[in-house]
């Protein structure tokens, strides 16, 4: 006996599956397992068989049309196809688990893909099949594009391998900027990217500053309301990383919040440090590391609004070795940060086969980063 896989679209209409299965049974064929993919065009139907050895792939086919089946595409398979669909998947998700910075290996692995690719798009991809190509939404930025030769896609593959990459970014979301920043003055901080749980930690930090010092963070001092943090910890593009005092324990106080939000091709970045950790390089160290994601999220420019009299907000932009454009409104500065080819990633590591994205250091030393006060944009 030998494996074979099977897909077929046949009428979606009730007894034409048992039709199929009756034709492939008159020639000996046992099916191990079938999964019913509903699509606008009719019910296609994946099997996986054993048949006896003398059956060819040209007789598999002969029986799926004599059954009403057509757009056949038929395959030898292995002893590893005998694992159902499910159990795939959560092998799959346990194999990000280990390894966050691999969903190309993983989206290969799921759809039998030939070729997976990462590309930066300046809006929201919209997703979706289209025969024998998928593109898939990175919620990090950018796109997978996924191709193979046959059998086409089917919607329920689109949402598997959707549901696979969401799964990817969460977990690259979680991990990538966890980090120790090592600051100038031997101070440590913990980096970690924020959550709807750290709402109550957010408040604090807000609470432990100076209205001053939310007033250059939100241009006035009110306190945002919990919803508004919510939305700010959690964003659906970009991404909030908290610095928290000593080894990041979910009882160490939060000392400052660094926010990307995007929209379009480009991203707002702000900073709110607490009044006793300014001075010490930390905003700057953030903002970097801020500017950093957007390149690799393919954003065109980040924008910051600056207070007009916030100067040490603005003597850091300078030392950023970025070119920096200021249009003034009032008394509020808008600083447009470009992020020039060079310091955009078209396919950032990690996003696509065969590339693997280097581990940020356990310990990032912001040495070299100016230690006067980073103020809040």
């Amino acid at each position: 006996m030998a494996l074979w896989r099977i897909r077929a679209t046949v009428d979606d209409r009730p007894g034409y599956l048992s039709v199929l299965t009756a034709s492939l049974a008159l020639r000996g064929v046992n099916i191990l397992t079938v999964q019913v993919h509903t699509t606008e065009v009719g019910a296609v139907d994946d099997f996986l068989v054993d048949a006896p050895e003398q059956i060819t792939e040209a007789d598999l086919r002969a029986a799926v049309e004599r059954g009403r089946g057509r757009d056949c595409w038929v395959a030898r398979s292995e002893a590893r196809g005998l694992a159902d669909e499910p159990t795939r998947v959560l092998g799959l998700a346990g194999r990000l688990l280990r390894d966050p910075e691999g969903p190309g290996a993983a989206l290969r692995t799921l759809l039998g893909a030939d070729a997976v690719t990462w590309r930066p798009t300046s809006t929201a991809a919209p997703g979706g099949v289209g025969g024998t190509t998928m593109l898939l939404a990175d919620p990090a930025g950018g796109a997978y594009e996924l191709r193979r030769r046959e059998p086409s896609f089917t919607p329920a593959e689109y949402a598997r391998a959707q549901a696979l990459v969401e799964l990817a970014a969460t977990l690259d979301r979680r991990d990538t900027h966890r980090v120790t920043l090592v600051l100038p003055d031997g101070g440590e901080v913990s980096v970690r990217p924020a959550t709807a749980d750290d709402v109550p930690a957010v408040r604090e930090l807000h609470v432990g500053c100076s209205e001053r010092s939310r007033q250059r963070r939100y241009l006035s001092g009110a306190y945002p309301s919990p919803a508004r943090l919510r939305r700010l910890l959690e964003p659906a593009r970009g991404v909030t990383l908290l610095a928290t005092a000593g080894s990041g324990g979910a009882a160490e106080p939060v000392v400052a919040m660094a926010n990307l939000l995007g929209e379009g091709d480009e991203a707002e970045a702000a900073l709110l440090v607490r009044d006793d950790w300014q001075r010490r390089g930390l905003g700057s160290a953030l903002l970097r590391r801020l500017l950093g994601h957007a390149g690799r999220a393919g954003c065109a420019a980040v924008l910051l609004h600056v207070q007009a009299e916030n100067t040490p907000m603005l003597r850091t932009l300078r030392r950023l070795d970025r070119p920096v454009t200021l249009d003034r409104d009032g008394g509020v500065l808008t600083a447009t940060l470009p992020l020039t080819p060079a310091g955009r990633v078209g396919v950032p590591a990690g996003r696509g086969p065969g590339v693997v994205r280097p581990a940020w250091p356990g310990r990032d030393t912001a040495a070299g980063l100016p230690a006067q006060r980073p103020g809040q944009s």
